[in-house]
């Protein structure tokens, strides 16, 4: 399996499981699968509602001695109502109570937007902390300082490369990892730049294009990034699936990235395209694909009253 190495000397396996959207009652599953496949790296998070289940599933597969724990990276995320100082240490002790973990590998701030805490959603605009009142490196400084007992890499998901270099600037240590959305369509080119200078691997979240996101979260005039026909054609070219093309891609990018699936077939196929070599030309068509067109774009953090836009936000 292929590794990436983290500013530490340490690594982080590039290919992984997301978890985003999927049920408990399926995850469990998902997750002793992929491991039994070969998979080493499980990506989860609070707000998510399956740590649980995820936890179980990693449980299972350690039982069945398919894995060890020090074999396994684990990821899980601080939501967005827990950035005060005093809210950061519980909130990540929680999480490892329902993975039922004593360590995970990696701990991030899941997004650079705060909440009044206990909400996980907001409803009115009161519902948001100003950034003056709950300041990004306060957060960061708290997840610098918790203990490497609990997690072993701090970092953040989320952040343009400005809000990277204001956090590591004003605390003096930098992320390890910066979670992000990327595919051909958004290849954040001048981000994955500014992190490989400070030494940030990058997670790519949402490779595939998100197809199972909520209807709450698409637009009617999206082009499905599974159906562009320059995928296609180099999927058909190689004899392979487009979901394996799209995951070629970001691994050849030197990025780390988690595909979400539930379903045994395409969690192996998606392991498979691990070994899919794609061509000088592949790539260069992939990326002249770039249109800088996010899925999860944030708007829901910029509703009437919110003290973010999609400019604070992503800068």
């Amino acid at each position: 399996m292929q590794t990436l190495p983290l500013a530490d000397g340490s690594s982080l396996p590039a290919f992984g499981l997301g978890t985003w959207l999927s049920e408990p009652e399926v995850v469990t599953r998902a997750v002793r699968v992929a491991i039994e496949l070969g998979y080493r790296h499980i990506d989860t998070a609070k707000i998510y509602d399956n740590e649980d289940a995820v936890g179980k599933g990693i449980a299972e597969a350690i039982a069945a001695g398919d894995v060890t724990r020090e074999e396994l990276w684990v990821t899980t995320k601080l939501w967005n109502d827990c950035h005060a100082k005093a809210d950061v240490r519980p909130a990540l002790e929680a999480s490892l109570s329902r993975l039922g973990l004593q360590y995970i590998d990696l701990y991030l701030i899941h997004w650079p937007v705060a909440l009044r805490h206990g909400l996980a959603r907001p409803k009115t605009a009161e519902d948001y902390l100003a950034p003056a009142d709950a300041p990004l490196a306060e957060t960061w400084g708290a997840m610098t300082e918790l203990s490497t007992d609990k997690t072993r890499h701090v970092g953040v998901s989320n952040f343009s490369a400005a809000k990277v270099a204001e956090v590591s600037d004003a605390v003096g240590k930098t992320p390890a990892v910066n979670q992000v959305e990327l595919h051909p369509y958004h290849a954040q080119n001048e981000l994955l730049a500014s992190m490989a200078e400070r030494k940030v691997v990058v997670t790519a979240y949402a490779p595939l294009g998100s197809s199972g996101r909520p209807p709450g979260l698409r637009r009617e005039d999206e082009t499905r990034l599974l159906e562009e026909p320059t995928v296609i054609e180099i999927a058909k070219a190689h004899e392979v699936s487009p979901a394996q093309v799209l995951i070629a891609w970001a691994l050849a990018r030197g990025t780390s990235v988690i595909p979400k699936s539930t379903n045994a077939t395409r969690i192996a196929e998606n392991l498979a395209a691990t070994k899919l070599v794609l061509t000088d030309g592949d790539r260069a068509r992939l990326d002249g694909l770039d249109r800088g067109a996010r899925y999860v774009d944030g708007s829901f953090w910029c509703t009437p009253g919110s003290p973010w836009t999609l400019e604070s936000l992503w800068g």
